[in-house]
């Protein structure tokens, strides 16, 4: 396993970050997997070498937080040696102040992250959204004093447009208040729309940049077939990603995938997640693993070299989108 910085920040992490929307409670979503069946692959991780997991509050309505914790304790040799992010806004009850990123819902909400996960702190705890209806000031200062309380070690942001994240970072700086580190936002070979301004800002200001689906939920994984939706359990029940890919560009880019990979002798989910990792300001991709031998896949696209004439054929069938998953 290789190991970066995240950011300009000094904390150690792997490579690969397991994403954990695909462990908790199958009643969420019937694609994801209970605990006791999350428990190997959680293992699996800390065996590679992973030391990074990323969960959100939202994910399987708590349930993510109450599995990766218990699993932990159980098979991480210490807290210290794992990094351990969640993320706040998405409501997962049913009163006013059940969600967004008021200060009344922020320290609410860490609390009841550290009480799921059964920890003191979180390593990097993460705005999911923007909430258009709380003043951004509000926000961050709750951020500076979770950080100032010892409840999380580093801040992070996730999905929004630069101008917006360069507005953040300034007011942070201007106050004096704890920084971001991070931006989780949506790249992959699918959709780069991040590469006109999000990229570049995040390289300016020392950003460690962790992308959700490298893998376009599956949609890069060589299984797929135009004008059908049923490759896999996840595919047919994920209208989100319906409403993310599936134009004729999609599916061009994703055969290429496959063409480049069958060259070189290997899986397309290795092309599509080396493509990735190849691009400068790449830190760590969030992965999501729901079969064991994923794993093997995954961590070999870290040492797949693409050549420059690779990549431009990979890029070739790219067709701009709208913006998602920022609203």
């Amino acid at each position: 396993m290789q190991y970066v910085n995240l950011g300009r920040a000094g904390v150690k992490v792997s490579r690969l970050c397991l994403g954990m929307m695909s462990y908790g409670a199958s009643a969420w979503r019937p694609w994801v997997l209970d605990e006791g069946e999350s428990r190997p692959f959680i293992r699996r991780a800390l065996e590679l070498g992973i030391n990074f997991f990323d969960t959100a509050d939202m994910y399987s309505a708590g349930a993510s937080e109450e599995v990766l914790g218990r699993a932990i304790r159980d098979l991480a040799s210490s807290r210290d040696e794992v990094v351990i992010a969640t993320k706040v806004f998405y409501p997962i009850a049913g009163h006013p102040n059940a969600g967004g990123l008021s200060r009344k819902h922020i320290m609410a909400a860490i609390d009841d992250s550290l009480r799921r996960l059964g920890m003191d702190h979180v390593d990097l705890y993460q705005i999911h959204r923007l909430d258009p209806d709380t003043p951004f000031e509000e926000t961050l200062e709750a951020l500076h004093d979770i950080v100032k309380a010892g409840k999380a070690r580093y801040i992070g942001a996730s999905s929004m447009f630069a101008w917006q994240f360069a507005r953040l970072l300034h007011t942070q700086e201007r106050r004096g208040w704890t920084r971001f580190v991070t931006m989780q936002n949506h790249y992959n070979l699918i959709y780069r729309e991040e590469e006109r301004e999000m990229l570049p800002l995040c390289q300016a200001e020392g950003i460690g940049v962790i992308p959700w689906s490298p893998l376009a939920r599956g949609f890069l994984a060589g299984n797929r077939k135009r004008g059908q939706r049923d490759a896999t359990l996840r595919e047919q029940n994920d209208r989100y990603g319906h409403d993310m890919y599936y134009s004729d560009a999609d599916y061009d880019v994703a055969e290429r995938v496959s063409q480049v990979a069958s060259g070189k002798g290997v899986k397309p989910i290795q092309v599509a997640l080396a493509w990735v990792l190849r691009q400068p300001a790449i830190t760590v991709p969030i992965v999501g693993v729901t079969r064991l031998e994923q794993f093997d896949d995954l961590v070999s696209a870290l040492d797949l070299e693409l050549s420059d004439e690779e990549c431009k054929r990979l890029e070739e069938p790219y067709r701009p989108h709208a913006v998602l998953g920022h609203e």
